[in-house]
């Protein structure tokens, strides 16, 4: 019973995450944007017919500095696809970072993400963290940041039939993570061209087969000061999936981002 309550809270927070850049945009002025940001993005697709198909994806994220000394970003995602009316995927995804001494180039930080999902049999993975990050450049038209944090993951299965033997049977695969973060952000073509990445390796300090990574690469066309064009191309790899599923993933995504801020 408890898993089948923790599922639902989670949704309904995430939902409600959805409506905060609108709050934000309504309420932010040009003062304001260095202490509050917020953006969305919203990408969907629907088909009737002969071939029922729904896919809805969408993305908010928010940065605050509630303090001089402090920043909190969140990045929440949310993401569903039906097939001839049978549900194919649900991903929930929540990061939050809590950064100290922003404005130095090495400063500490404190993690902490929530996922759920449908495609990889996730009812519930959680992990907490700490680290560090080095503010490799840091221009208004090049941004590059590299961060080594370490983690304590729990992920609570649907299924225990793995890909590997040696974990089958258990339903909680629970572990330490060392992770390694590479993000960046350039301003092209006189700012009409944002182009962004963003990867991670991250390998448990228990288990040498336990490993996963992702790498993400994304182009934006601002069409208004508010409003850009985006299209992003995601690709993940997770060594320990449950027997029959594909290790690897990749999303190639369309859509418009309405932020509030310049």
């Amino acid at each position: 019973m408890t898993h089948h309550v923790i599922i639902p809270n989670m949704k309904h927070l995430l939902f409600c995450s959805f409506f905060v850049p609108f709050c934000l945009f309504a309420q932010v002025n040009s003062s304001d944007t260095l202490r509050l940001k917020a953006g969305l993005s919203v990408t969907g697709f629907w088909q009737g017919g002969n071939v029922q198909t729904v896919i809805f994806r969408t993305a908010t994220d928010v940065s605050a500095r509630p303090w001089e000394k402090v920043v909190f970003k969140t990045q929440n995602s949310y993401v569903y696809q039906a097939f001839g009316g049978t549900k194919a995927d649900e991903d929930i995804l929540s990061l939050n970072f809590l950064e100290f001494y922003p404005n130095r180039r090495v400063h500490p930080l404190l993690l902490g993400f929530v996922s759920s999902s449908f495609r990889r049999a996730i009812r519930l993975r959680s992990l907490l963290g700490a680290g560090v990050s080095l503010q490799v450049l840091n221009k208004e038209a090049a941004q590059l940041r590299l961060s080594v944090t370490t983690e304590y993951e729990q992920t609570d299965f649907t299924q225990a039939n793995f890909n590997v033997d040696a974990y089958d049977g258990q339903a909680y695969l629970n572990t330490f993570r060392g992770t390694l973060w590479v993000q960046g952000k350039y301003q092209l073509a006189e700012k009409k061209v944002v182009l962004t990445h963003e990867s991670y390796v991250q390998p448990s300090l228990q288990q040498g087969d336990n490993f996963r990574w992702q790498a993400t690469v994304g182009a934006s066309f601002p069409i208004w000061k508010y409003l850009s064009f985006t299209i992003n191309y995601r690709h993940t790899f997770e060594n320990i999936v449950i027997e029959g599923q594909h290790q690897e993933d990749t999303f190639l995504t369309f859509g418009f981002t309405i932020k509030s801020y310049k």
